[in-house]
C-alpha cells in the first residue's frame, strides 16, 4: 500500500528540484516537468520493477524510456531520488561536463538513461524494439514509455502506434502527458489531436484514462489499471491529464514556462508555494 503522504512529500521536493536546476543555470524546462512529477514518482517508486545496480540491456526488469526528453530535470530528480547516482549531482544540471545534459544522453554512461531522448517522435520505436527483445527472450517484465502530447504532431508516433497494434505488442504501456499545451501555444491551436482516446482505439490499442494526472493516487491507480490490461494482444496506452507548471501559481494555465527558467524574484515566489520538506534541497 503506498504511502501517499510520503509520496506527497517528494512531489514537492522533486518540484523543488527542478525549480533550482533551471534557475541554477537559467536553461530548461519547467512546465512539462512540473506536471509529470507525480507520473515518474508514480513509476519509481510504486510501479516499476527495477534494480539501481543499472545494467544497460535491461534485462529482467521493468525499462522505461523518456520519449519528451526535454523535462529531463523531472527525469533526473526521480531517478537521484530513487538511488540511481548521488542526489548532490543535481548541482551540475546542464553544466559543462556534467552527466545531467538537457536531454538525457548515453555517452557519460548516468544509470538510468538507456537512450538518448529528445529528437520528438522517437521513444515509441525505442520502446517498441526492447518490448519486443523482451517477447524473444522470454522475459515477461514490460516496457513504460511518456510523451508529450505535442509530440504527437510527429508522423513516426502513428506508424509506431499502428505497428504495436498490428502485432500486438501487449507488454508496453505508453503514457501520453494531455496537458494541451507546447511550446508555441495550446495543441489544439497548433495542430489539433481531435478525440484521442478514439484514434488510439482504432489503432488497437487498449486506453486507460487518468483524469487527474496531478493526483499521486490516481496517477498510481490509472498505472495498476493499464497493468492489467497487458499480456491480453492489445499494447495499452494511458492518458494522463495534466496541468503544465503544477504546484507553482504562475506557471500554470499557460504555455509560457514550457521552457523557460524563474530569475531570482520568480523562484522565491515559487518556493512560496513550495515549502521546504524534510527531504531537503540537494
Amino acid at each position: 500500500m503506498a504511502n501517499i503522504k510520503k509520496l506527497e512529500e517528494l512531489g514537492v521536493q522533486v518540484r523543488r528540484d527542478i525549480l533550482r536546476m533551471v534557475h541554477d543555470v537559467n536553461s530548461g524546462h519547467p512546465g512539462g516537468s512540473l506536471g509529470c512529477t507525480e507520473f515518474l514518482i508514480a513509476l519509481y517508486q510504486e510501479i516499476m520493477d527495477y534494480s539501481t545496480e543499472f545494467k544497460m540491456e535491461g534485462a529482467n526488469e521493468d525499462v522505461f524510456i523518456l520519449s519528451n526528453g526535454h523535462i529531463s530535470p523531472v527525469y533526473y530528480s526521480v531517478l537521484a531520488r530513487s538511488g540511481f547516482f548521488p542526489i548532490s549531482e543535481l548541482s551540475t544540471f546542464r553544466k559543462l561536463n556534467s552527466r545531467l545534459q538537457g536531454h538525457p544522453t548515453t555517452h557519460d554512461n548516468l544509470p538510468g538513461v538507456r537512450v538518448a531522448t529528445g529528437s520528438l517522435g522517437q521513444g515509441l520505436s525505442v520502446g517498441l524494439g526492447i518490448a519486443q527483445a523482451k517477447k524473444l527472450n522470454n522475459d515477461d517484465h514490460l516496457v513504460y514509455t511518456l510523451h508529450g502530447d505535442g509530440e504527437l504532431q510527429e508522423g513516426q508516433i502513428w506508424e509506431a502506434l499502428m505497428y504495436a497494434g498490428a502485432n500486438k505488442v501487449d507488454n508496453i504501456i505508453i503514457t501520453i502527458d494531455r496537458n494541451g499545451r507546447q511550446i508555441d501555444g495550446d495543441t489544439k491551436d497548433v495542430l489539433s489531436l481531435g478525440d484521442l482516446k478514439m484514434k488510439l482505439e482504432s489503432f488497437m490499442w487498449d486506453v486507460v484514462v487518468c483524469d487527474n494526472g496531478n493526483n499521486i493516487q490516481e496517477v498510481i491507480e490509472s498505472l495498476q489499471e493499464a497493468k492489467a490490461h497487458t499480456g491480453k494482444g492489445k499494447p495499452v496506452a494511458i492518458i494522463l491529464h495534466t496541468e503544465m507548471g503544477y504546484g507553482v501559481d504562475y506557471m500554470m494555465g499557460t504555455h509560457a514556462w514550457h521552457g523557460k527558467a524563474p530569475n531570482d524574484e520568480e523562484l522565491e515566489r515559487a518556493f512560496e508555494n513550495l515549502p521546504e520538506t524534510s527531504l531537503k534541497d540537494y
